[in-house]
């Protein structure tokens, strides 16, 4: 992949998920404007399931999250991983960070993000999904996103944000931080984080945690943070010199049982 140099060294711990017993793959999902290229796994034959978001890196939805989608679906769930910022550009064509987040992320506003999401879930509630029970979990940019749309849609039940920031977004169009939507959850959320992460000082999470524990909202007293002391930004990420495997065994475990807990 192009970016990967930006991204550090390729990992020699890149996992690749199999298919086995699942449907899966890419596929045009209709959204307001027309279409957007996005990617679904699901176990195969199964109806009615919970239905998963998966929020991409600033790198789009390249192989390293369809595999996500592919373990999420393992796991019992339907996963789908829409390419959200596809009308600003082609992520996989940058291989500096800086100008990937200044020319196409910095432009992506979270209105388009949530009309997608929504358009993904009923995406999948007309491919045998659950509309009632959602769950979105997301990395990186994904991780702030799974914060905002816990509290743009009704319908989630769970929401696990990997290192996503929290005082903060990506550029000029962000109007509102996960601090300021404490309040509006509808679903509680498990954050995930590392505690050598320098995009995202442990007095964000402190300052969270405060404002979850003070919040009127019954789902913001429910969530709950994970920091991994000696985890780094990324470190789900095995396909990036980032990549911390305790820290990312850990946290999926706890994604999984956040899932059975709340879908």
């Amino acid at each position: 992949m192009s970016f990967s140099a930006a991204a550090g060294n390729v990992a020699p711990t890149v996992i690749h998920t199999d298919a086995q017993g699942l449907a899966h793959g890419d596929f045009k999902l209709p959204v307001a404007d027309g279409s957007i290229d996005a990617y679904y796994a699901v176990p195969e034959g199964a109806r009615d399931l919970p239905i998963v978001l998966v929020v991409q890196e600033i790198f789009g939805v390249h192989e390293h999250i369809k595999d996500l989608c592919r373990r999420v679906a393992k796991a019992g769930y339907l996963a789908v991983a829409a390419n959200l910022y596809e009308r600003q550009g082609d992520a996989s064509a940058y291989t500096d960070i800086p100008k990937l987040i200044s020319e196409l992320v910095s432009k992506v506003p979270d209105e388009q993000v949530y009309a997608d999401l929504d358009a993904s879930v009923a995406w999948a509630a007309a491919h045998g999904g659950d509309a009632r029970r959602v769950a979105v979990t997301g990395f990186c940019w994904g991780g702030r996103l799974t914060w905002m749309y816990a509290a743009h849609n009704p319908d989630v039940k769970a929401a696990v944000a990997w290192y996503g920031k929290l005082s903060v977004g990506h550029g000029p169009l962000i109007k509102r931080v996960a601090f300021d939507v404490v309040d509006e959850l509808h679903a509680p959320v498990l954050g995930l984080y590392g505690g050598k992460d320098a995009s995202i000082p442990l007095a964000d999470v402190e300052t969270m945690k405060g404002k979850l524990a003070a919040s009127g909202n019954e789902n913001a007293r429910r969530s709950e943070f994970v920091v991994y002391p000696q985890a780094d930004h990324a470190f789900m990420a095995d396909y990036r010199a980032s990549y911390q495997a305790e820290a990312a065994k850990d946290g999926w475990g706890r994604m999984l049982d956040w899932f059975k807990r709340y879908l």
